[in-house]
This record gives structure tokens, C-alpha cells and sequence, in this order.
């Protein structure tokens, strides 16, 4: 670890060195990629140096006490000792996780959709508690959230909502919620106070560039249509809706969230870029899988990847078999805990 952190660390002197030059600073598409890659590193580095200096003032504790200090300097010496032997431990965690490997997409806007699956009203409901919990998220993170889309139940729920999610690192947190999100409790609706299981499915797809998703205008199908549902009385008045159809994939993008028609066309499009990147994705990563699979054997796990059980306060991640009894909070938007035990898992 201490080896990568060095070159990390060498390079950081290399980019400061570079952008100080004036040919270089006067030049923006040079200046440009070199200050990206330095602000990727800055934190790394800053923390590393930290770690350091740590390293170098509890060297220098442990040599005073060896040398022999009265009482009182050593009772001191020994509770900044106790100290630094915390900070240093904690330091190496966060060093050991801002090491992982990042997705090529981690810094990227996501756009993630909930679908609300078995269930029916139930699962609408609780379509509508991820989505709270996801926005409160964002809000820890200082990541801001815009609805795109959404179908709603009659009873406060969702059968669908789509939104993005804009901030540093929102696809690399987030990314570790697609799949299936069982939950387990006592419907509203129910009088005989039986728990049942629901299910809701969460997909977070990187929100690419223009240029990262070549489509061809002559390949879209654009419907303007009156937005229904939610909105207040002018909903229905003008038609601002914007459907968009790929017809080489069949893969379609409507958004409705919004007064103006261009607003509404430029989400449909962002969601539609999205979508065919996933299906890329998904089509490369099958291949790989398929390879995976003949080597190993299957090994799948079944298709939830998380529990919310309501009657005993516990959510369960069926993937790194990790349990919490803190339901009421990670609701609340505290995922840190479990986001990073996958991120450390993986």
C-alpha cells in the first residue's frame, strides 16, 4: 500500500510541476486534463502525507518514553500515544479503501429507476420509501436529485419513478443498489397484521456523455404528448411530454416531469442515452459471464440482493451476508455503513 501511495504522491509533485510551467498554464486543453487527474489525487494525497506525519510523531512518542520521563510527562506521553494509535489505524482504513480500484464510471451522474415488482400496493409503498431514503442520501452527499419520470400508485406509492442523481462519486456509491430490495412487514392496508413480502427492483445507470453513445437522429421517433397524473391544474392543458423511441433497439424514454416541452425532450434523451450504454454493458459483461460460467459453474445467488425486515428493525445484504439492526436509520439515507462493507467486500 505504502509503495502505491508513494508513485501517487510523485505523480501529484509531476502534475504541480507541469501546470506551474507558463506554456502550460497558458494553454487550455493541456492545462485542463492535468488539473482533473491533480484534484482526482489531492484528498489521496493529502491523507497519505497526514499518515505520514502520524507515522513520524508516534515514532517520536514511543522514543520519549523509552528515554525515561518523569511521571507526569509520561502519563502524558502515553495519552497522546493511545491517541496517534487510533488516528493512524483509522487513517490506514480509509487509505486501504481510497485505494480500491475506481469503476471508469464512478464520477458520473446516474439516473436510477424504481420500479415497484410483487406486492402490488405494498410495493408501491415501499417503491416510494427507497426513493425517500436514496433523496436523503443525496443530501448527505451535497448531491442534488431531480425527478425525470414517475408513475403513482393511488395510494402514495410508485409504480415507477425515475430521477437523476448529480455530484463526485454519485455511481460509484450508488451503484451497489441495483437489483432486487425485498421487503418484509406489515402492510397499511392490512387488518390482520400479517407480514408480507414485496419486492421492488432499482437499476442506476451512469448518465454517459454525448459523444460516449453514438445515435443517429434518423433513428429516434419523438411523441409530444399531455402530461398526466401529477402536476397540479395545468397539467393537462399543454402538451409538454416527451416520448422517444431507439427503433433500431426498441428502447423508449418518456418524461413528463417538467412544464417545458425542451426540458422534458433533453431528460428523455438523457435516459435514453443511459439505457443503451446499460444494454452495451450488459451485453459485454453477459459474455464475460457466459465465459465465467463454463470455467466455474453457475454459482448464482438468488435474485434479491437486500432485506428490509420490519418487524425485527433488520436489513440484511444477502450479497456479503452482512446484517444491521438499524432499519429506521438506513431508511433515514444512512447507507455509508453498508455501501461501504460492498465496496470493501468487492
Amino acid at each position: 500500500m505504502l509503495d502505491r501511495l508513494e508513485v501517487v504522491e510523485k505523480r501529484y509533485e509531476e502534475l504541480n510541476q507541469l501546470m506551474a510551467q507558463p506554456e502550460v498554464a497558458a494553454d487550455h486543453e493541456r492545462l485542463q486534463p492535468l488539473a482533473k487527474e491533480q484534484a482526482g489525487i489531492s484528498d489521496l494525497v493529502a491523507m497519505y502525507r497526514e499518515y505520514k506525519d502520524t507515522t513520524r510523531t508516534l515514532e517520536e512518542t514511543r522514543a520519549m518514553l523509552h528515554d525515561g520521563l518523569d511521571d507526569e510527562m509520561a502519563a502524558l506521553a502515553k495519552e497522546e500515544l493511545e491517541s496517534l494509535e487510533a488516528r493512524l489505524e483509522s487513517l490506514t482504513q480509509e487509505l486501504e479503501a481510497a485505494l480500491v480500484p475506481q469503476d471508469a464510471y464512478g464520477d458520473k451522474d446516474v439516473i436510477v429507476e424504481i420500479r415497484a415488482g410483487a406486492g402490488g400496493d405494498e410495493a408501491g409503498l415501499f417503491a416510494a420509501d427507497l426513493f425517500r431514503m436514496y433523496t436523503r442520501y443525496a443530501e448527505t452527499k451535497g448531491w442534488q436529485v431531480d425527478v425525470i419520470d414517475r408513475n403513482q400508485s393511488g395510494i402514495g406509492g410508485f409504480k415507477e419513478i425515475i430521477f437523476e442523481v448529480k455530484g463526485k462519486g454519485a455511481f460509484s456509491r450508488l451503484r451497489y443498489e441495483r437489483g432486487v430490495h425485498r421487503v418484509q412487514r406489515v402492510p397499511v392496508t392490512e387488518s390482520g397484521g400479517r407480514i408480507h413480502t414485496s419486492t421492488v427492483t432499482v437499476a442506476v445507470l451512469p448518465e454517459p456523455e454525448e459523444v460516449e453513445v453514438d445515435i443517429n437522429p434518423d433513428d429516434l421517433k419523438v411523441d409530444i404528448f399531455r402530461s398526466g397524473g401529477h402536476g397540479g391544474q395545468s397539467v393537462n392543458k399543454v402538451a409538454t411530454a416527451v416520448r422517444i423511441t431507439h427503433l433500431p433497439t426498441g428502447i423508449v424514454a418518456t418524461c413528463q416531469d417538467e412544464r417545458s416541452q425542451l426540458r422534458n425532450k433533453n431528460s428523455a434523451m438523457a435516459v435514453l442515452r443511459a439505457r443503451i450504454l446499460d444494454q452495451e454493458q450488459r451485453r459485454h459483461f453477459e459474455e464475460i459471464a457466459k465465459e465465467r460460467r463454463s470455467q466455474v459453474g453457475t454459482g448464482e445467488r438468488s435474485e434479491k440482493i437486500r432485506t428490509y425486515n420490519f418487524p425485527q428493525s433488520r436489513v440484511s445484504d444477502h450479497r456479503i451476508g452482512l446484517t444491521l439492526h438499524n432499519l429506521e436509520r438506513i431508511l433515514e439515507g444512512e447507507l455509508d455503513p453498508l455501501i461501504d462493507a460492498l465496496a470493501t467486500s468487492e
